[in-house]
């Protein structure tokens, strides 16, 4: 079948040697896990936030996902999972697998090639059931249909060429979900394949998991089970991991700011400071008053400081980015001698303040008459402590912003349903590509386009890239559309996060993605030893 199907027998045979020799485990075991926040459902497909997909990501598979054990997600790293290869046809439009034989879900129903092509009618919107929320229905766009070539070999058809398809299902997010279960079943309870088998949710409370002993891979998982303890205040946690009481701290819910006390509470952790593909991001409504208005949209991007974030939030750790991960973590970011040429990105904030003062005085605001609104957020500690500064920076510009603080099980159908005039948020990649990025929080169709954002220039862009096969012919167009982003100023980029990820020693087996924080839950080599 080509050089891509040779690939894809290169990468299982590569699986095999990034694993750890089987006789360093150890079996048995429940992995304590400190998390930050409490869910809305249990549906992935259905979800935007890692306190949902991180722990229920180790109920499911993919066709094919990152590799676990390495850090750095690309192409490169994808390894089958339900799928024992994969390769394309000719032209690159038809990507077809085949599939495992043997493997049972949760209930003990077998799966099949039936349950692919039920996964991504339902995210395409095609089914008979149809998804409460469908955040990530735009990265589905260039695909025409699914089709299942008996009961274990499946081809994914597209429209036109794309080479990240294949990343897309290897991201987290992008489980597949059983025929016979429906949407509304799987928001409380689901079913899946994967190593671990869903027990409860107890909302604000926790997320058990217990060791799937039908596993259709030998030997896996190691633990018995993992239970996430749901604690929301940090100094709370901190306290709770100093007494030993959970195992482990995962990436994202603890800012760089609290490592000493991290490390002060409990001296035998091991923490690490690892980059974290989720940027701090304002977003502001362009579809209705006031910042329909481009100036008011483009004086916000202006007005940014991006150094303080850094500094408070993240005790001098982050990078200053634009929407695609900054180098070396990520494998898209532009160089940083081109970034400072975008607006809003150089060194003289004075200079861009009185820029973005004129274009506020053009739209009628000034000293005496400000413009007063809420800045809404999420109330978790990655969203509300940087907009405090987002809101004191925008008195700068005559904006008296008053904080609007979120419960998480509103916070996404508030923004979608763009029920916000300005905001703050944490822009969740659910991998390090620009399909994934751009589609899903820019292109004018998406659900998770928060601001309204629409430019028929820019989509076309967006698809050139696409569709481009040369890396480095595709990276010049993604930096022309970081370009036209930044101009137009609907959600400007204040920076990239660093999260301490913090664990006991005799927690094993797990790799921290340095680049896609979404991908590396699945949990079934991680070990105790103990």
């Amino acid at each position: 079948m080509g050089q891509p199907g040779i690939r894809s027998v290169l990468a299982a045979a590569a699986l095999l040697l990034a694993t750890p020799p089987a006789h360093a485990q150890k079996s048995g075991g429940i992995l304590r896990m400190l998390h930050g926040d409490s869910p809305a459902s249990m549906s992935i497909l259905e979800e935007s936030t890692i306190v949902s997909e991180g722990p229920i990501m180790a109920v499911f598979n993919n066709l094919v996902l990152f590799d676990q054990h390495i850090a750095q997600n690309s192409l490169d790293t994808i390894r089958p999972e339900l799928a024992t290869d994969w390769a394309w046809n000719d032209d690159h439009t038809v990507l077809t697998m085949h599939l495992h034989q043997g493997v049972k879900w949760h209930d003990g129903v077998p799966f099949t090639a039936a349950d692919v092509k039920c996964t991504w009618n339902l995210l395409q919107g095609k089914g008979a059931e149809k998804m409460r929320i469908n955040p990530r229905k735009s990265w589905w766009d260039n695909l025409d249909e699914v089709t299942a070539n008996g009961g274990f070999e499946v081809s994914f058809r597209l429209k036109r060429p794309q080479p990240s398809f294949i990343a897309l299902i290897a991201s987290g997010w992008s489980p597949v979900y059983p025929c016979h279960v429906p949407p509304r079943e799987m928001r409380q309870h689901p079913i899946g394949t994967g190593p671990f088998k869903f027990v409860e949710f107890k909302p604000n409370e926790r997320i058990t998991l217990t060791r799937n002993t039908d596993y259709w891979q030998p030997g896996r998982p190691y633990l018995e089970g993992i239970e996430y303890t749901i604690i929301r205040d940090a100094s709370t946690g901190i306290l709770a991991l100093g007494a030993h009481q959970f195992d482990h701290l995962g990436v994202g819910f603890t800012p760089v700011a609290l490592l000493k006390d991290i490390q002060s509470a409990a001296p035998q952790l091991n923490c690490e400071v690892d980059a974290w593909n989720a940027s701090r991001t304002a977003i502001v409504n362009e579809t209705k008053p006031p910042f329909d208005n481009p100036d008011l949209r483009r004086a916000v991007a202006l007005t940014l400081d991006r150094k303080p974030f850094i500094d408070i939030i993240g005790n001098g750790q982050g990078e200053i980015g634009a929407t695609m991960q900054p180098a070396p973590e990520g494998v898209w970011g532009m160089p940083a001698e081109m970034l400072a040429t975008l607006p809003g990105y150089g060194p003289d904030i004075a200079a861009n303040r009185v820029v973005a003062r004129k274009l506020m005085e053009k739209a009628g605001y000034g000293p005496d008459k400000h413009l007063s609104l809420t800045v809404a957020t999420r109330n978790v500690a990655a969203y509300r402590d940087p907009a405090v500064i987002l809101a004191d920076q925008l008195k700068e510009i005559y904006i008296d912003g008053t904080l609007d603080i979120v419960d998480t099980t509103q916070w996404y159908p508030k923004v979608m349903r763009k029920d916000y005039a300005l905001g703050f948020t944490v822009t969740e990649s659910g991998l390090d590509d620009p399909d994934q990025n751009f589609y899903e929080n820019y292109s004018c169709k998406s659900e998770r386009n928060y601001t309204g954002y629409c430019n028929p220039e820019v989509d076309g862009l967006i698809d050139e890239q696409s569709a481009e096969p040369d890396g480095d012919k595709r990276r010049q167009i993604v930096w022309q559309i970081e370009r036209r982003l930044a101009e137009d100023g609907g959600r400007p980029i204040i920076f990239h996060p660093k999260s301490v990820h913090c664990w006991y020693p005799e927690v094993k087996g797990f790799t921290v993605m340095v680049n896609s924080n979404y991908n590396g839950w699945r949990m079934e080599d991680v070990w105790l030893d103990r």
